[in-house]
């Protein structure tokens, strides 16, 4: 295994690599419940579609594990969910079947253009200011969903769209104990620091009867066979269809190079010149569990940002994601227990990483306005819009914008030409 690994040349272990892939499970083990939930909208059935979110993150985090040999977790995205729920089925009018076909389509461009290397070409043409704006705008969006997630700050009103949570309830203050107990393990230099106060806010909210306890331990999966392989693939292949699928494609592009990139550049993974070594494996992984997880019958996956909890805990192989890939597997039997970790436990960790995720910002030139106003943007725009694809896009189109008004168009690799047409007509066609 430490062969296989090369768990000595990086300098980690089998007992390191354990804790950060359970770290990593139990950060994202929300998507269990979470997709099938927002699916369920679209009229994918709840039960069929958590076998399919299971099978697809499964499928994914083990190739990235035994293929890209990379601490990555795939599951389907947050965001093209509901996007997919929300715009294609209930506003356009597209039925869940068709939109199916179009993550297919999808999918299959991804793989192609990942074999021809052409996605590997397209992300190390990405300045490393880019890049930069990527692992911090990653890091906030990180922490923005923790606060949320844990009532310490709540959506707001008109003019004030955010607001403090109510931190006389339970649930609140103890999500408070869980980010100073997380803070204070990792002051101390305790191993596993993340995964340790997750699990003691766990059992305390249990304890106190904030979290009822889960009615059941075990369980059966429920039958897939009423989403399998129940895709429209002739029905996305129209003329009306194209901005969907142009929006899917340019989503799931650029939020898996952008999250690749932004949690290897925290994780010290990218080499001298800013680029992450055979990242056609990881984006491969990516692209051929898009392409299942349509067959299964659930939306675009991708590499998670919550990985980045599975890096802070100590994960620097791919024995990291096999781990959370069997923990995923597991959860098809074991669903009730691993779902029951409430919100207020694992959105400290949350916190604490997007706070780890903001220390690459000392790099930025900022005695360069255009290298400073691009990561701005990508920056305020991914936590704001709370989409990492409107702010990793924009980046795209104005970094090339600067560079060509201040006379330095040199500077802009041909590469980086592609993305800012990609991200333009992305802006164009999307349903807004």
């Amino acid at each position: 295994m430490n062969r296989f690994f090369r768990l000595d040349e990086l300098g980690t272990s089998v007992r390191q690599e354990v804790i950060a892939g359970l770290t990593t499970f139990v950060t994202m083990a929300y998507i269990i419940i979470v997709n099938p939930k927002i699916l369920e909208a679209a009229g994918i059935p709840f039960g069929p579609s958590m076998v399919a979110t299971i099978l697809s993150a499964f499928f994914g985090t083990l190739a990235m594990g035994l293929y890209a040999k990379r601490p990555f977790a795939i599951a389907p995205y947050m965001g093209e969910n509901a996007f997919i729920a929300f715009t294609v089925v209930k506003v356009l009018g597209y039925s869940w079947q068709t939109a199916l076909g179009a993550i297919f389509i999808g999918g299959v461009l991804f793989t192609l253009i990942t074999v021809l290397r052409i996605r590997s070409w397209l992300a190390d043409a990405i300045p490393e200011g880019l890049k930069i704006g990527f692992a911090v705008g990653i890091g906030l969006f990180l922490t923005f969903i923790g606060l949320n997630e844990t009532g310490i700050v709540t959506l707001g009103v008109p003019g004030a769209p955010v607001h403090v949570g109510d931190f006389r309830q339970a649930t609140v203050l103890l999500a408070i104990a869980g980010f100073l107990l997380t803070g204070i393990l990792m002051i101390k230099g305790i191993r596993g620091a993340i995964l340790i106060g997750i699990l003691v806010i766990t059992f305390a909210s249990f304890i106190t009867g904030v979290t009822p306890l889960p009615e059941k331990w075990l369980s059966m999966p429920p039958d897939i066979s009423p989403i399998l392989l129940k895709l429209d693939i002739s029905g996305a292949l129209t003329w009306g269809f194209f901005a969907v699928i142009l929006t899917v494609f340019v989503m799931d592009f650029v939020d898996t190079m952008g999250t690749l990139i932004g949690v290897s550049y925290r994780a010290g993974l990218l080499d001298e010149k800013g680029n992450l070594p055979e990242i056609e494996k990881p984006m491969l992984c990516d692209a051929l569990a898009t392409v299942v997880a349509s067959l299964l019958g659930t939306t675009t996956t991708g590499t998670y940002i919550e990985s980045a909890a599975g890096i802070e805990a100590g994960g620097r192989s791919g024995l990291t994601a096999v781990v959370t890939a069997f923990m995923f597997l597991l959860a098809l039997f074991f669903a009730p227990f691993f779902t029951s970790v409430p919100a207020h436990a694992y959105g400290p960790a949350l916190i604490i990483v997007g706070m780890l995720m903001l220390s690459p910002i000392t790099r930025v030139r900022f005695d360069d306005l255009t290298e400073v106003i691009p990561v701005f943007c990508i920056i305020i725009l991914m936590s704001f819009t709370y989409n990492l694809g409107i702010g990793m896009t924009a980046g795209f189109v104005i970094y090339p914008l600067m560079k060509l008004i201040s006379g330095r168009v040199r500077e802009v690799p041909s590469g980086l030409w592609v993305l800012f047409v990609m991200s333009v007509l992305f802006f164009i066609f999307y349903p807004y």
